[in-house]
């Protein structure tokens, strides 16, 4: 949308290790489309930029309404808001393919959305001292209790994630401002954290009152990764809207 790279180069970013992605209730689109095509034909609508949304429940990070997108993307956990023009896409996953051999496919739904700032995104500023005071909060708590995502299963999924981010540094597309790279790679790894501390169970709570600190502690800080991911992926949008670019 930037023109910073050729649209085959995004379809090929956008589908990864996808078989296919299509685009459904395109406005002039009687059928689904390729993304090709469909990007292609959002650009002629008027957009100029994509934001991303990721929801949870009380929550609608990223989404403007009306309540029937907001819906859908919350159940998807995750839509992309057009800047430019009012329309919002919402993906729907399948799976196909013979056992041992399984692929995912894609649609995207285009909606209507309603033209107004998407909630609870923070800047860039604000997402990263954010990740910090909540990351060192927690710690103390999930370290007391044992869950903090420590032991060999852990270490192994961090080398990997670490492998991972080695291997292919770009982590977002060309144009980005430095900082939201900082700022993802830093809630990408927040996110991990918790989502080892979910996978290894209660640790060493072992009470309910300790049961109870631990989600309490785990909350916030999932919530704050979120935001800080939402506020790097938008954040070439956001300048654009403020003139900075």
């Amino acid at each position: 949308m930037a023109g910073l790279v050729s649209p085959d180069d995004a379809v090929l970013a956008i589908v990864g290790e996808d078989t296919v992605h299509r685009v459904e209730g395109l406005p002039g689109e009687s059928a689904p489309v390729g993304l090709t095509l469909a990007l292609g034909r959002l650009r002629t609508l008027g957009v100029t930029g994509l934001r991303v949304a990721l929801p949870a429940p009380g929550h609608p990070l990223g989404l403007s309404g009306p309540p029937d997108f907001n819906a859908r993307a919350l159940a998807a956990e995750e839509a992309v808001v057009c800047f430019g023009a009012a329309y919002g896409l919402v993906p729907e996953a399948y799976e196909a393919g013979p056992e041992g051999d399984v692929h995912a496919e894609v649609v995207w739904h285009v909606l209507p959305v309603r033209e107004a700032p998407p909630a609870d995104v923070p800047s860039l500023g604000e997402a990263e001292r954010e990740l910090a005071e909540a990351l060192h909060e927690a710690t103390a708590v999930l370290s007391k209790l044992d869950v903090a995502g420590s032991g060999p299963v852990a270490e192994a999924a961090i080398d990997a994630y670490r492998a991972r981010a080695e291997r292919g540094r770009e982590v977002l597309a060309p144009g980005y401002p430095p900082r939201a790279v900082r700022v993802l790679e830093l809630a990408q790894r927040v996110g991990l954290l918790v989502s080892l501390a979910h996978d290894r169970g209660h640790g060493a709570a072992v009470t309910s009152a300790e049961m109870a600190a631990r989600s309490e502690a785990l909350r916030p800080v999932e919530r704050t990764a979120r935001r800080a991911q939402v506020a790097a992926y938008n954040s070439i949008v956001e300048e654009r809207e403020r003139g900075v670019r």
